[in-house]
């Protein structure tokens, strides 16, 4: 099956590696046009690389060679006039608006007690505020077009379960799944559809770095890939193995923001390697 998005744009956000990669390549793939943002930028308290200008260019690189356009824009989701400025560039481009991917988020471990206010305001601040701001920019949109779309806001398996030493990221991602239940009802009028998506653990730089391999394995000082997947693997219930790649998310992604879809508005849906039935 291919031309799913066909004649459709989409907006994506922390779209310069990653899952959000994924979701521009994957949605092009299938016909659609990409309104991608990144603010390509590092965080104080977060210890893996930051995106870079160049993995947005990489980004831009890989949808043009699928024939789709894309108008990529640095940006950070919580500058809300600046959101607002990518989105309207985009849709005085490619003409419309049918598909928001709100995926942009950072990662930083630490107890409760131990967490910085930097840290936990930063992520909250990220995951959260800058979801709710990505909407906020789209919704005018929606409503005047008066034709339907798909909002697909990224939580993770830790937005309905949790874990020691994520306590501002899974708040974030636990507050993402309300929203996405307010919006589903404040937009069912519009037949724009709203869901989350809930990865297990997927193979891109919040997961896979040293920081996250010694909080997983304090008991080595310098633990190899295997010790680290053992413990990756562990969250779920297939667990031989202890990740899924970001085109494993896209897939569930395409099938939210294509007509496939048409009648399924909130609901939260696990891409998790069975991780929230154990």
């Amino acid at each position: 099956m291919t031309g799913r998005m066909a004649g459709k744009v989409a907006f994506i956000t922390g779209a310069a590696r990653g899952q959000g990669r994924a979701h521009a390549v994957r949605l092009a793939e299938e016909g659609a046009d990409i309104i991608a943002v990144d603010c390509c930028a590092p965080f104080a308290m977060v210890s893996y690389p930051p995106a870079t200008p160049e993995d947005l260019a990489e980004t831009t690189s890989l949808v043009e060679k699928t024939g789709q356009q894309i108008m990529a824009v640095r940006c950070d989701v919580r500058d809300f006039p600046g959101l607002l400025a990518a989105l309207d560039a985009g849709v005085r481009e490619f003409g419309r608006l049918d598909c928001v991917v709100a995926n942009a988020a950072i990662s930083s471990q630490g107890l409760a007690h131990e967490q910085t206010e930097e840290q936990f305001s930063d992520i909250i601040d990220v995951n959260l505020i800058g979801v709710w701001q990505t909407v906020k920019a789209a919704i005018p949109y929606y409503i005047r077009q008066n034709d339907g779309g798909s909002i697909i806001l990224t939580s993770s398996i830790m937005g309905i379960r949790s874990w020691p030493g994520i306590i501002s990221y899974s708040a974030a991602k636990f507050a993402v799944v309300g929203m996405m239940k307010n919006l589903a009802h404040e937009l069912a009028p519009y037949h724009v559809r709203v869901n989350t998506v809930h990865p297990t653990n997927v193979n891109t730089p919040m997961v896979i770095n040293p920081g996250l391999a010694r909080r997983m394995r304090p008991d080595v000082e310098n633990p190899t890939e295997e010790q680290v997947s053992e413990r990756l693997a562990a969250f779920n219930l297939w667990n031989d193995l202890p990740y899924v790649e970001p085109r494993d998310i896209a897939e569930a992604v395409l099938w939210l923001a294509s007509d496939e879809s048409r009648y399924v508005t909130g609901i939260t849906l696990p891409v998790d390697l069975g991780a929230l039935t154990k």
